[in-house]
């Protein structure tokens, strides 16, 4: 499935990929792949499941797959982060509205503390009752709502200003 700045918000999960592995810091990968009868996308066994080149995981590196928007539910996620005392998450991913927006609030609903990078997610049009919402749209909207309370919502650059 085609998504508007995929490509730009794959540069940005590189930029943070690289900062977080250069201070030896935990990375979690999450891979989508459909158990739905009759998907259409995120077929298993077919290349619109593989993580991108640019961001593929290292040795060392935990890979969860899901087969729900909600990168929680059904994998060993939260065992995971609580194995390894995380409480702490930097957000990135494709489609914003649905993986990006429900694995954040779950993440807030858990408890965990999360700052998502705007700018290293993408999204696509959506429509609704005849309209047509445009990928911008659907990603600014998104955006501000999960803006403050679900997560902090930032800019790789402003992120990686942090960490430094």
């Amino acid at each position: 499935m085609e998504l508007e700045g995929a490509d730009s918000a794959v540069q940005n999960v590189k930029k943070l990929l690289d900062v977080f592995r250069s201070n030896s810091d935990k990375i979690v990968h999450i891979q989508h792949i459909s158990n739905r009868p009759n998907a259409t996308f995120f077929l298993p066994n077919t290349k619109g499941v593989e993580i991108h080149d640019l961001i593929k995981p290292v040795d060392g590196e935990a890979v969860f797959q899901k087969n729900f928007p909600n990168s929680f539910r059904e994998t060993g996620l939260l065992e995971y982060l609580n194995k390894n005392n995380i409480d702490e998450l930097v957000v990135t991913g494709m489609m914003t509205h649905m993986c990006v927006d429900t694995t954040t609030r779950e993440a807030f609903d858990l408890g965990l503390k999360c700052t998502l990078a705007y700018d290293a997610c993408a999204t696509r049009n959506l429509s609704f009752n005849s309209k047509e919402v445009k990928a911008e749209d659907v990603q600014t909207a998104y955006m501000a709502a999960l803006n403050g309370l679900f997560a902090k919502v930032i800019s790789t650059d402003e992120i990686i200003a942090e960490i430094r």
